[in-house]
């Protein structure tokens, strides 16, 4: 009896009416403990708004009133009303969707954190401008929160290829040579699409999120959200209404073509089995290391197998070393920390210094101490000595080099890159500075370019659908402006202006200054990211100073 009373309580409160029980109070000492938790619970429900028919309502109920009263008072209040119903509709037309789409994010940020591994199967389909469409692939997918997975291709593209990171290492077999190539397990730049917890970072650094609908996705309901990135393309996901995680993405029509990916199955598990996760070679294949490291157990053996006595910094609080590894080619010595809570990796690479510092072009310019700093966020190619290939193409891992008393030093990891300036400031026990933002102090152009924010707008939408990457090289931009200058009619084989003959004097990731050496009628060129100030923003030519 006790269960049916608390029912009708819980539907009442539902359907927004006052139970009876809170004017009559019944003389039951456990009705009344658990209608109490039940209030409690309902606090935790988002408020019930009105209908979109209120202010309309609410208008005619203060009219009808007002009319009663006398005719001078009446007027005063009719006006009052309607200033109100119209500031109402606004707050509603506001609060609505903003209070709608702040909670899905969160929910799905919430809901996320409880994950801890899953399994599941994803279906990845292409669609055509006329709608058409087919199924590429169809992969098995394991991941943990670890930074652990394994994909395995099903049907389609690369079929009964296998990519996967067990933590110790990284390898990927590939059928139709019959070989399994190896490589260190961090850091590494492969991410399979629709991996939750990347998904979850794209959508809570959009610039705009709405829900715009309902669907059946794997015979799970789900709410549709477009999800509109800053100065891109917009996309969609389908957001599962029990896991509050994503089933379903799809991209923005590229060149004629979309691509949908669906989870057609998912669980969430407590750990990936180990034996998903062991590194075995076919029978029939051969194996092949690209960038081989060997770890050592000691400090001493590193020194032997490098050459030199490495840099031995204390460990930053928050961070254990994890492992000491040499790569044997290149010979820099990695020291490889792992934060307490097993989320982020850095590694402190130190190696003898081959060549003269020079920063990549596209690197935020800041110091280590007294010696210029090469700063990347995301790491780019150009990594000096100690790159070795290990970071080509990645696009979470951020990083610091610089070169001291004829050795190189660097810091890179998947943090935040404040706290990766914090980190190295410690191993290094040194200050690390980096440029004030948008501060090009002592620098303005003498002469302003026009810019055209909508042609540069839809220039960043050609970038991110794969064209034109130069736009992303403010060195490149600058080339191309400044021989544009030389030859206005018109550029045909090479550029008459090296790429080398330009130099980077300032770079604060948002704003740059290029300087040009030689005979050029251009002495300094001026960039700036106007569309989106990170490292897919293009750059664009906002003034030059002429050479005299």
């Amino acid at each position: 009896m006790i269960e049916q009373k608390i029912s009708d309580y819980i539907d009442k409160l539902n359907a927004e009416q006052k139970p009876s029980e809170h004017e009559n109070p019944p003389d039951s000492a456990e009705f009344m403990k658990l209608s109490g938790t039940v209030r409690l619970v309902r606090t935790m429900k988002n408020p019930e708004l009105p209908n979109a028919d209120f202010p309309g309502r609410l208008a005619s109920n203060v009219i009808m009133h007002a009319s009663r009263r006398e005719p001078k008072k009446a007027k005063k209040l009719w006006i009052a009303a309607i200033a109100a119903v119209l500031a109402l509709a606004v707050a509603l037309s506001l609060f609505v969707p903003l209070l709608t789409n702040t909670d899905i994010v969160y929910a799905m940020e919430k809901a996320f954190e409880q994950v801890k591994a899953y399994h599941g199967i994803l279906e990845v389909a292409v669609l055509n401008e006329n709608g058409e469409e087919f199924v590429q692939s169809k992969r098995e997918v394991w991941a943990d929160k670890k930074g652990r997975y394994l994909v395995k291709v099903l049907q389609g593209v690369n079929e009964g290829s296998v990519t996967a990171n067990n933590g110790s290492i990284k390898w990927q077999t590939v059928p139709d040579e019959e070989m399994v190539y190896v490589f260190p397990s961090f850091p590494d730049p492969y991410r399979f699409t629709l991996e939750l917890g990347y998904e979850l970072d794209y959508v809570k650094n959009a610039a705009e999120v709405s829900v715009i609908g309902e669907e059946m996705i794997a015979g799970r309901p789900a709410t549709v959200l477009e999800i509109s990135p800053a100065g891109g393309q917009s996309y969609m996901i389908w957001v599962d209404h029990e896991t509050k995680l994503p089933l379903q993405k799809q991209t923005a029509m590229h060149n004629a073509l979309q691509y949908r990916i669906t989870y057609t199955d998912i669980k969430f598990i407590d750990s990936i089995p180990d034996n998903i996760m062991e590194y075995k070679v076919p029978d029939g294949y051969s194996a092949a290391e690209i960038n081989p490291e060997q770890t050592v157990n000691t400090i001493e053996e590193a020194e032997t197998i490098a050459g030199f006595a490495p840099c031995i910094p204390a460990v930053p609080e928050g961070y254990e070393l994890e492992k000491i590894t040499v790569a044997t080619g290149s010979k820099v010595i990695k020291l490889h920390y792992v934060s307490t809570d097993d989320h982020y990796r850095i590694i402190f690479l130190q190696g003898k210094a081959q060549d003269e510092f020079i920063p990549a072009n596209t690197a935020i310019l800041g110091m280590v101490g007294e010696n210029k700093a090469e700063i990347l966020s995301p790491v780019s190619e150009s990594f000096g000595v100690l790159s070795a290939g290990l970071y080509s193409g990645m696009t979470d891992i951020k990083s610091i080099r610089w070169q001291e008393n004829g050795y190189e030093y660097a810091v890179a990891g998947n943090t935040a890159l404040d706290e990766l300036v914090s980190f190295t400031a410690k191993l290094a026990g040194k200050a690390v500075n980096l440029p004030e933002e948008n501060e090009t102090t002592g620098f303005e152009p003498e002469i302003k370019v026009p810019v055209d924010i909508e042609t540069e707008q839809n220039e960043q939408k050609s970038v991110d659908a794969g064209h034109s990457p130069w736009r992303l090289d403010p060195v490149y931009v600058a080339q191309v402006f400044v021989s544009l200058k030389i030859s206005p009619e018109g550029i045909t084989g090479d550029y008459p202006v090296d790429y080398e003959a330009l130099k980077v004097i300032y770079n604060d990731g948002v704003k740059a200054v290029i300087e040009a050496t030689g005979e050029t009628p251009v002495r300094r060129v001026y960039l700036e990211r106007l569309v989106r100030q990170n490292s897919t923003g293009i750059w664009t030519v906002t003034g030059y100073d002429p050479n005299e």
